[in-house]
C-alpha cells in the first residue's frame, strides 16, 4: 500500500523529541515491508536540509485565508533513510532555525497542513493510508473527508498518532476561514469547548487513533489535558502501540559514536571504557556507579525534581555515586542544576543543551539512566538505555510501565511509583546498593541488553490498523 506519514518532525532532518524517532523509523521498515512509504515535514533550516541534495517536485501557492504563501515540495535525492522524505518549503514561514514556539505556530503549521494536502491531491495516484503525527497535523483528517478541494482524496483512510496529548493546537474560530471551503453543516467536528483544538478535529475525524503505548491509552481517558472524554468515546477505533526503536542505529556493537562499542559477552569491558572517557570529560570518578539524566528539563519529564534529588542523593551518598545531567528546557531548572556543579566538584555535572553523540556516549557509559516522568507517553530512552546496557530508574507511568520491570520481580530496572524526590532517592539507594552485587547487576544488564524492542514487530501493529480500515471503507 501507499502510505504518507506527516509530521511535524522526523530525525535526522529535525528533532526536538521522540515524535522525530518515531517518524524517522517506522516508515523505513514499513518500506522494508514492502509497502511504498513517503514521510512530509516542514523545510526548517537544519543541518541536515543544508548538508544533503533535494530536487524540486512541485510548486503551488496555499491560501491562508486572505493570506497567500508560495510553497515548494522538496524531495531527498538518494532516499539514504529508507524511504522517500518530502519537505514542505514554505519561506517565510517555516525558514527558521527553531521546530516551534514562535507567536505564529497556528499559521505556520495550518499551512503546512494545507500545502500537504494540496500537493497529495494533485499527484496521480491516490494514497492508501495518510498517518498524522500529534496535534500539528490534527486538522487533515477533517479536510480530506470535508474540504471541497479534496474531493478526490476524500476516501483516502487516515490515521492519527498522539506521541504527547498535552499539546493540543487550540485557535480561535476567528480563524475559522483559514481552513479551505467546507460544508458549515460539519463546523462541529472542529469545535472542542467554544474554540477549535487541533487535536480533537483529528481524533474525532481519522478513522484510527493510535498511541504510543497500550498504558498511556488508558491514561488518557482520565489524563488529558481536557479531552478524556472524548478519548473515552473513541475508544473502540483506538488503540495503544508501543514504539520500537531503531536498532541500526542504536547499536553498541556498531555505534560510531561510541569510545568502545561491545555486545553482550563483552560489555563489561566495554561499557567501562566508556564510562573512563565520559567521566574524563566530565570530571567524575569512573570507579563510582553514574546516574544519569537525558532529555528536556522541564515538570512534565520530571525536571524539576532533579536538583533537588541530585543534592539530597549526593549528600547521602557523597562518596559513593556520581550524576551527569544532559539537558535543557526550563531556564530556573537549568540554572538550579548549574549550581550544583560548584557544591558537588567531582561527583557532579551538567551539560545544558542536546548533543547526540554526547547521548550515545551517556547511554553507552552510564550505570543508571533517571526518568522520573510524570508523563511518559513511551519513552524511548529507557528503550536506549536497556540496548546499551544501562540499568533503567523510572516511575511507572505509560510506555514506561509496559518495559520497564523491577528487578526486585525479576526485571530489567528500578521503578517506583510517584515523581517525588523521595521515590528518586530510595531508588537510588537501590541502585547503590545494586551495584555493589556485580553478579545481580551483570545479570541485569545482560537482561536488558536482549529485550527486543525493535520496529518490526511494530511495523506489523501498525499494518493491521490500515488493513483494517481499509477493509471497513470497502464494505
Amino acid at each position: 500500500m501507499e502510505i504518507f506519514h506527516i509530521s511535524a518532525e522526523c530525525y535526522p532532518m529535525a528533532k526536538v523529541g521522540g515524535l522525530a524517532d518515531v517518524v524517522g523509523a517506522l516508515p523505513k521498515y514499513q518500506n522494508k515491508a514492502g509497502h511504498q512509504v513517503r514521510v512530509v515535514v516542514p523545510c526548517y533550516d537544519t543541518k541536515f536540509k543544508k548538508d544533503n541534495e533535494f530536487e524540486y517536485v512541485h510548486w503551488g501557492e496555499v491560501k491562508l485565508g486572505n493570506f497567500e504563501f508560495p510553497f515548494s515540495v522538496l524531495k531527498e535525492t538518494t532516499d539514504k533513510l529508507g524511504y522517500e522524505l518530502y519537505l514542505i518549503e514554505i519561506k517565510e514561514l517555516f525558514d527558521r532555525p527553531n521546530v516551534y514556539g514562535y507567536e505564529d505556530d497556528i499559521e505556520r503549521f495550518l499551512s503546512f497542513q494545507i500545502a500537504a494536502l494540496d500537493w497529495i491531491s494533485g499527484r496521480e495516484t491516490v494514497p492508501d493510508i495518510i498517518n498524522c503525527h500529534d496535534h500539528h497535523t490534527g486538522v487533515i483528517p477533517f479536510l480530506v473527508k470535508y474540504a471541497y478541494k479534496y474531493e478526490k482524496i476524500k476516501n483516502v483512510r487516515t490515521v492519527i498518532t498522539i506521541h504527547n496529548g498535552l499539546y493540543q493546537g487550540w485557535f480561535d474560530f476567528d480563524k475559522l476561514h483559514y481552513l479551505p471551503e467546507f460544508d458549515l453543516i460539519h463546523v462541529g467536528f472542529l469545535e472542542w469547548n467554544s474554540a477549535i483544538n487541533s487535536l480533537a478535529v483529528g481524533v474525532k475525524c481519522a478513522h484510527a487513533v493510535t498511541t504510543v503505548s497500550p498504558s498511556y491509552l488508558n491514561e488518557i481517558n482520565y489524563a488529558a489535558n481536557g479531552l478524556e472524554e472524548l478519548f473515552k468515546v473513541v475508544r473502540s477505533k483506538s488503540k495503544g502501540i508501543l514504539n520500537g526503536i531503531d536498532i541500526e542505529i542504536w547499536d553498541p556493537f556498531t555505534d560510531k559514536m561510541l569510545y568502545e562499542n561491545y555486545t553482550t559477552e563483552t560489555f563489561r569491558a566495554g561499557k567501562q571504557k566508556n564510562k573512563e572517557k565520559l567521566c574524563e570529560q566530565f570530571d567524575l570518578d569512573p570507579a563510582k556507579p553514574l546516574f544519569s539524566f537525558i532529555g528536556r528539563l522541564f515538570e512534565e519529564k520530571g525536571g524539576d525534581l532533579l536538583p533537588q534529588a541530585s543534592a539530597l542523593a549526593l549528600s547521602e551518598n557523597f562518596e559513593n555515586i556520581n550524576i551527569l545531567i544532559l539537558g535543557s528546557g526550563n531556564s530556573e531548572i537549568e540554572s538550579q542544576l548549574t549550581q550544583l556543579r560548584n557544591d558537588y566538584i567531582g561527583n557532579y555535572n551538567v551539560f545544558i543543551g542536546y548533543n547526540e553523540e554526547l547521548a550515545h556516549l551517556i547511554y553507552a557509559g552510564s550505570d543508571f539512566i533517571l526518568m522520573p516522568s510524570r508523563v511518559e507517553p513511551c519513552g524511548l530512552n529507557q528503550m536506549y538505555a536497556l540496548r546499551y546496557g544501562t540499568v533503567p530508574i523510572v516511575r511507572r507511568t505509560g510506555g514506561l510501565r509496559d518495559t520497564v520491570i523491577d528487578f526486585g520481580d525479576d526485571g530489567n530496572g528500578i521503578c517506583h511509583d510517584q515523581a517525588s524526590v523521595g521515590d528518586i532517592c530510595y531508588s537510588i539507594n537501590r541502585a547503590v546498593k545494586l551495584y555493589g552485587d556485580k553478579i545481580s547487576f551483570n545479570t541485569i544488564i545482560e537482561r536488558g541488553m536482549r529485550t527486543d524492542h525493535s520496529w518490526e514487530t511494530v511495523c506489523e501493529e501498525y499494518i493491521k490498523i490500515y488493513n483494517l480500515i481499509i477493509q471497513q471503507n470497502e464494505v
